[in-house]
């Protein structure tokens, strides 16, 4: 069994450092690593990230995060995961990563994910330029995903993404912008990798727990919709 913990969406800033690290003393007790959902940072400075860096960095366990849509903000996506690496902080985007935990091989794959909205209810390749190239951009994360998980060699593979990848975990948004938080293409991939888990961020007001439809466990750990400095899962 490896022990999961899991937090997205603190929006760190000079005003809210430290608000985490207190809880995250005890991590290494309870948790085998900590994932990072994305929107670690409020308006992705590369001040925020240093905060972000100081709070995660250390904390006893491997840390693997993923960027959300407030870390491209002030379009500094490269200076923000060169600090964090540069920390000791795993950043992925279309990578994988294996760690060595009680002689068993923990694989997490992730991409910051995508917008597009889901099966039935999605936007489509078709008209407008700026519409084809949003659809475009929703279909080459989920590539990355599908992608960096297959690469994997590991006993565990667990998909880490920003964006939702299934409806499921949105119930409490309003419908008209689900667009804007997930895509079922994102799920599509994590069913076809075979993951065990599957944690996102950015829906605020959604719910934490969500099924893909091959009936992998998909789990929002938005720090406002989990209230806690992390969720805790068991992976077999």
């Amino acid at each position: 069994m490896i022990r999961i913990a899991a937090v997205g969406d603190v929006h760190l800033d000079q005003d809210t450092a430290g608000r985490f690290r207190p809880a995250l003393e005890e991590l290494p007790d309870r948790a085998d690593v900590l994932l990072l959902a994305g929107d670690l940072t409020r308006h992705g400075t590369v001040a925020e990230a240093e905060v972000v860096a100081d709070e995660f960095a250390d904390v006893g366990v491997p840390v693997v995060a993923v960027l959300g849509n407030h870390d491209y903000h002030s379009d500094l996506p490269g200076d923000i995961t060169k600090l964090l690496t540069d920390r000791g902080i795993t950043v992925l985007e279309g990578q994988g990563t294996v760690l060595e935990i009680d002689g068993k091989r923990l694989g997490v794959g992730g991409v910051k994910g995508f917008g597009g909205g889901f099966a039935g209810k999605c936007a489509s390749a078709f008209g407008e330029p700026e519409l084809k190239a949003f659809v475009r951009h929703t279909c080459d994360a989920a590539d990355s995903l599908r992608e960096a998980l297959s690469q994997l060699d590991c006993d565990i593979l667990v998909a880490l993404t920003h964006y939702a990848p299934v409806p499921d975990t949105l119930r409490g948004e309003p419908k008209e912008i689900y667009p804007f938080l997930g895509s079922y293409q994102l799920g599509e991939a994590i069913d076809e990798c075979g993951a065990a888990l599957a944690v996102h961020g950015h829906a605020h007001y959604g719910t934490e727990q969500g099924f893909t439809a091959g009936g992998v466990r998909v789990r929002n750990v938005a720090h406002p919709v989990i209230r806690a400095a992390y969720a805790l899962y068991r992976v077999e």
